[in-house]
């Protein structure tokens, strides 16, 4: 983008800025465009532009279209790949094949849970599909695969590369080894049957997963029934209530949520078998040493044995009540802290636009132009934060298009990102009121769609969160602990009725509150990361249930509850098989970040520009040890983790005194 470009992106954003300022007394644009009701649009004469923009996507038969165009180009780009000469043109030529496809992919994965309407659910379900063969397909390519090779063997041209092209070579390269590129043509077809049998089974898993247990309504003491759905003369359980003050009503949906489906245990076994077949046919002892590879822990012993080190250190540790904090956290003044801290650590502005017709899916889903002061538009952010029918109760980030250098156009492809969350709706007496759970939740995936936003990767296939699992969770983690300090708090929340600031004391107290349990939510998550390791090594000749339970004993202490199977409801399985431990890990290289850079000052201006030159900005084009190096200033070892993970947990005493004094 050329200056000139910019200082009109600049003028535009400005001016934007300048005439809803107007209209505004007491939030900030980007504060008052979530603080108010959903804008329903009455021109029906005005053009549907298609979701997010895509003129395909302005009816569900569009996703067969988009599919079709991008199959059609993906033809095209594999012949220029296969044929081009070894070097830049190589890479560049792999990075665009990868583009076409994700940006169809990407943007039906989360069509095809997040759109009220079935008809594009089930449309974009099937483009997943489709794609998701072809890429198997692509995987498994020796032509393709040969052409990469013969850039990669040649020592001249590859020493004539750029960092970031070397790397995303060799990503791509990695990415047809573990698919079985070296296997012979029948061991080839079968690595690909089975790849495509997991993305059947993966999706069968992922959809079951969420789909709520039914019981009789006579089954249920009468004064519990409100709580639960109602299904005719049944009642759906979806959830385990687990915030209930009710110890009875958390007991009923304990056990019924969590109730065996004889389908399901099927189909899960069935998947974590050919997980291992699929990792033995390829070269690798389980499908842990598989997925690991790359990682910033390289291998499932090194997993474990930080497991273990942490589940070694861990000893048991001010509980607070939500609804105190909640008339202080509304959700337009929750963005307006978003927006002041990027401001402050980046130059970044959150700017809220008016979507065309049929550019969203729901009247309530609100759109960020995310803005740099010198930089103009770095890309665009949907926020998808409402509860609705059908849609899931899961808190994620969604990557619609990567963003990459088109040497095409000679222009950056902005990076287009959804968030959805499961916020309540705003009432007539008052915006939608965030717990500090909620909050906080807010931040973390604000955290993904920043490292989108900041990243200017040369190639898609690195951008953003496309990086290791055990780093790509740090961004977000890390916002996690503005999102707690009182220097960040105080210039957002307050009363917003009476305007007033949320006092310190109540601050400090919820950063303590969370310590009280600390230790044992920490060691859940050490007994989910290690029945993960397990499901994923060798097989064990048993039962996943009878590995739960022999797990849930050694790595947390509470017993199984029998005719249970909470397996079935870990639909991380799915996304992060192998790689549950990521969570952790990331955590612990978040603390140390925010202890070493941040404490101090959490809105230093310097700091910020130093986090995004040595973490943000490179995606996954640079190795996650060397990110976390250069912004640490030395390589943490794993016992160093530990010790981060455990010092989350020791108490200020300076709250008690606080507390004391008032």
């Amino acid at each position: 983008m050329s200056a000139s470009q910019r200082l009109l992106h600049l003028v535009k954003y400005r001016s934007l800025w300048t005439h809803v300022r107007r209209k505004v007394t007491t939030w900030s644009p980007v504060g008052a465009a979530f603080n108010a009701k959903p804008f329903r649009r009455l021109d029906l004469v005005e053009k549907n532009v298609g979701l997010f923009g895509v003129p395909e996507l302005s009816c569900p038969e569009g996703f067969q279209a988009a599919t079709q165009t991008a199959l059609k180009n993906t033809e095209l780009l594999l012949h220029r790949a296969c044929s081009c000469s070894p070097g830049v043109e190589t890479v560049e030529c792999f990075d665009q094949l990868s583009d076409g496809l994700c940006k169809v992919a990407d943007l039906a994965d989360f069509i095809k849970v997040a759109h009220p309407d079935p008809a594009y659910r089930e449309a974009a379900e099937k483009t997943c599909i489709d794609i998701g063969t072809v890429v198997e397909k692509l995987n498994t390519n020796v032509e393709l695969c040969k052409g990469l090779k013969n850039l990669l063997d040649n020592a001249k041209v590859v020493a004539e590369l750029d960092p970031d092209t070397k790397r995303v070579a060799e990503l791509f390269m990695f990415d047809f080894e573990i698919s079985g590129i070296h296997l012979d043509d029948k061991l080839r077809k079968e690595a690909v049957a089975l790849h495509v049998k997991l993305l059947d089974l993966s999706n069968e898993f992922l959809i079951g997963s969420h789909v709520p247990n039914r019981i009789a309504k006579s089954a249920i003491p009468k004064h519990l029934q409100v709580h639960f759905a109602s299904d005719g003369s049944f009642i759906q359980i979806g959830g385990l209530h687990a915030d209930s003050p009710d110890d009875l009503l958390r007991e009923i949906a304990y056990r019924i949520y969590l109730y065996p489906n004889a389908d399901l245990m099927e189909c899960l076994e069935e998947l974590l078998k050919c997980r291992y077949k699929l990792a033995k046919l390829v070269g690798y002892d389980s499908y842990g040493h598989r997925a690991l590879k790359g990682t910033m822990a390289k291998n499932p012993e090194t997993v474990m044995s930080f497991l273990q080190l942490l589940t070694d250190k861990l000893s048991q540790r001010y509980n607070i009540e939500p609804s105190l904090y909640s008339p202080y956290l509304s959700l337009g003044a929750c963005m307006e802290g978003l927006n002041n801290l990027f401001s402050q650590l980046y130059g970044v502005s959150l700017m809220s636009e008016h979507p065309g017709a049929g550019e969203v899916w729901s009247e309530d889903v609100r759109k960020l132009a995310v803005v740099h002061e010198t930089e103009g538009l770095l890309g665009y952010i949907y926020c998808d934060f409402f509860h609705r029918r059908d849609k899931p109760h899961q808190d994620c980030h969604f990557t619609i298009r990567g963003g990459r250098w088109c040497q095409e156009t000679d222009r950056y492809q902005l990076p287009v990102v959804v968030l959805m969350l499961s916020l309540p709706h705003p009432t007539k007496s008052a915006p939608t009121l965030l717990t500090p759970g909620m909050m906080e939740n807010l931040f973390h995936e604000m955290g993904h769609a920043m490292h989108s936003m900041l990243g200017r990767t040369r190639y898609q296939h690195v951008t953003g969160t496309r990086c290791a699992t055990d780093f790509a969770e740090v961004p977000s983690i890390l916002m996690e602990y503005f999102a707690t300090d009182y220097r960040v708090i105080s210039q957002f929340a307050r009363h917003f009725e009476t305007g007033q600031p949320l006092p310190e004391n109540m601050v400090a107290r919820l950063c303590e509150s969370k310590k009280v349990c600390g230790a044992a939510d920490t060691q859940l998550q050490v007994f989910y990361a290690a029945l993960d390791q397990i499901y994923h090594g060798k097989p064990q000749n048993r039962s996943t249930t009878e590995i739960l339970k022999e797990m849930q004993e050694k790595f947390y202490g509470l017993p199984y509850t029998p005719n249970t199977a909470w397996q079935l409801r870990f639909s991380h399985l799915i996304g992060y098989g192998a790689k549950y431990y990521s969570y952790l890990m990331s955590r612990a290289v978040a603390s140390m970040v925010w202890k070493q850079c941040f404490v101090q000052d959490p809105l230093n201006r310097d700091m910020g520009e130093r986090y995004r030159r040595e973490m943000l900005a490179h995606g996954g084009a640079k190795e996650p040890m060397l990110m976390v190096e250069g912004m640490l200033q030395r390589r943490p070892t794993m016992e160093d983790f530990v010790d981060a993970l455990v010092s989350e947990l020791n108490p200020n005493f300076e709250t008690f005194l606080m507390d004391s004094e008032s």
